[in-house]
This record gives C-alpha cells, structure tokens and sequence, in this order.
C-alpha cells in the first residue's frame, strides 16, 4: 500500500513537471508559426506570345539538398510553392511536350517573401 502511493505521488510530481515546462516553454500546436512559414513562390507558365500553358510542368530544386519538388499547372498557367526556406537557393523551370524553359534561380538573399516568377516556354 505505501509502494503503491510512493508511486502515485511520483506520477503526479512527474505530471505536473511536464505541465509547467510545456506552460513555460509554450507547445508547438498552439504556437505563433506567423514568422515560420517560409517564402512562397507564385507564377504562371506562358508561351512567349503569353498564352498560358496549362498542364506545363514546374520544376523547383532545392541547390543545398538537390531535391526537386513539382507542379502541374492549372488552367490559367498558374503554379505555386510554399513553405520554402529563406536561406536557401532554389532553381526553377518548367517543361511543357518537351520544350524546356531557361532556368530560373530564387536566391537566399531576396528577402522577399512572396516571390512572383513568370515563366516562359518557347512552343515552336
């Protein structure tokens, strides 16, 4: 019976520890992610007569980790990233049946952060 109850009030002391640290140090789910959300890059994908390619596809490779993230875009030629980190460089461009645009660099030092990149495909 004494065991049981050392046992209990360690439970309790060891609750309540936990609480008053997640009080103080303020838990992820519930805090100000204003200042997190990284850049966001927007644009469209046109012909050069700027006629918008739907179905185009954008191409956006992190230059630190070399991973590549993809959009397909909508009607309106339209693409979008979000959550992209600030201090990191990115190379964008899109492929549209095989017709290959310039590529594009998203540089760590724009501070902006919300980038607009329009993006152009010679058709032929």
């Amino acid at each position: 019976m004494k065991r049981s109850f050392l046992v209990m009030v360690a439970l309790v002391m060891l609750v309540t520890a936990g609480a008053t640290q997640l009080a103080l140090l303020g838990t992820p789910a519930f805090a100000d992610k204003s200042q997190d959300q990284g850049r966001n890059v927007t644009g469209q994908v046109m012909t050069k007569s700027e006629t918008p390619l739907p179905d185009a596809v954008v191409y956006l490779k992190n230059t630190k980790t070399l991973t590549i993230k993809s959009f397909i875009t909508e009607k309106d030629g339209g693409y979008r990233f979000h959550g992209l980190s600030p201090n990191i460089d990115y190379e964008i461009y899109a492929d549209y049946q095989g017709q290959k645009s310039p590529t594009k660099t998203v540089s760590s030092f724009d501070n902006r952060n919300n980038i607009t990149l329009n993006i152009r495909i010679d058709t032929k």
